[in-house]
């Protein structure tokens, strides 16, 4: 029976090693751009409904506590009352520039954009691992011209 509880204990601790080793490395394409793209439809969602609730859920916990729904609102104020709602970005696969990489702190950081109508979205998103998947930590958005 030990051996069986050692067994197990060791496979454990693989598959936690395993989580961490993979978030020291940048995600698969597939995995980042559906990260950028979860990230930044909430925002839009919050925008366009002006229920914060669902965007502040998803961030990381020192986001979160930094940011709460109301102050995500204010700061978020000028896409919300612009009108801007860029729920196109659903069907367009992201530039980013530069290349994305997990940081010396361990912070997931991606740049790019998406070639929305009549002005480019710009994104700056950085993500923590949190419970064993990226979590948001900083989010800067903005309408930017086609150059």
């Amino acid at each position: 029976m030990s051996t069986v509880l050692r067994l197990v204990a060791a496979f454990l601790l693989l598959l936690g090693a395993s989580v961490v080793q993979a978030q020291n490395r940048v995600p698969s394409d597939r995995v980042l751009e559906a990260l950028v793209k979860s990230s930044l439809l909430s925002l839009n969602d919050a925008n366009v409904t002006g229920n914060y609730a669902v965007l502040h859920a998803k961030l990381s916990k020192p986001f979160r506590e930094q940011f709460p729904p109301e102050k995500l609102k204010e700061t978020f104020k000028e896409f919300s009352q612009g009108n801007a709602d860029f729920d196109i970005i659903a069907a367009m696969p992201p530039t980013y520039d530069p290349k994305p990489v997990v940081d010396e702190d361990g912070k997931l950081v991606v740049k790019g954009s998406f070639p929305t109508e009549p002005s480019r979205l710009l994104f700056e998103l950085e993500f923590i691992p949190s419970d064993g998947e990226w979590k948001l930590i900083r989010i800067q958005v903005k309408l930017g011209s086609k150059s």
